[in-house]
């Protein structure tokens, strides 16, 4: 086998020298080496720190978004589905889902929407509030051991160059 991936630092690295190798004539790959290298270091960070922490709560970390958007929406902790998938990244069906599961574990509540009859409002329950202020600090403590090897001057200097790429995103007409 002409690639052995122990002698690279990550999947990208090994990815691009085969890419540079093989077809040289690609040309500059920085901007393909930024962004796999940032997808690959999303998914692991989900699947290896952030997962892992939340579901030793016993949630689902689309459980945990949901009982976090009420949390942190502040007041009486209520927001109608709607709402709650605007600011959570779940689909509607899986929002259905979810709610069922938090609802039926006591987390949350359904009730009728005092101004829309057709629809109703969900409620952060006391036991849900209890569980996600728990899970939120387990989540930051594990998020500060995930960042750790950079310093707070370069996590604000990551900070300003992921929310300047995702801006793009944002403008209208982008392509």
């Amino acid at each position: 086998m002409p690639w052995e991936i122990p002698e690279f630092s990550d999947h990208t690295e090994f990815m691009i020298a085969q890419y540079r190798a093989e077809m040289p004539e690609l040309g500059d790959l920085t901007a393909m080496e930024t962004l796999s290298r940032l997808m690959e270091a999303a998914r692991r960070i989900q699947r290896e720190a952030i997962a892992p922490t939340i579901e030793s709560f016993g949630l689902q970390p689309g459980e945990f978004d949901v009982l976090a958007a009420l949390r942190r929406s502040g007041g009486d902790f209520v927001l109608t589905p709607a709402q709650l998938l605007e600011m959570t990244m779940v689909t509607s069906g899986g929002m259905t889902a979810r709610l069922d599961r938090l609802e039926k574990a006591g987390w949350i509540k359904r009730d009728a929407n005092p101004y829309d009859k057709r629809s109703f409002i969900v409620l952060l329950a006391e036991a849900g509030k209890e569980l996600i202020e728990r899970a939120l600090v387990g989540r930051l403590i594990n998020d500060e051991k995930v960042v750790r090897r950079l310093s707070r001057a370069e996590q604000s200097l990551l900070n300003a160059l992921l929310s300047k790429l995702l801006a793009r995103f944002a403008e209208p007409g982008r392509t």
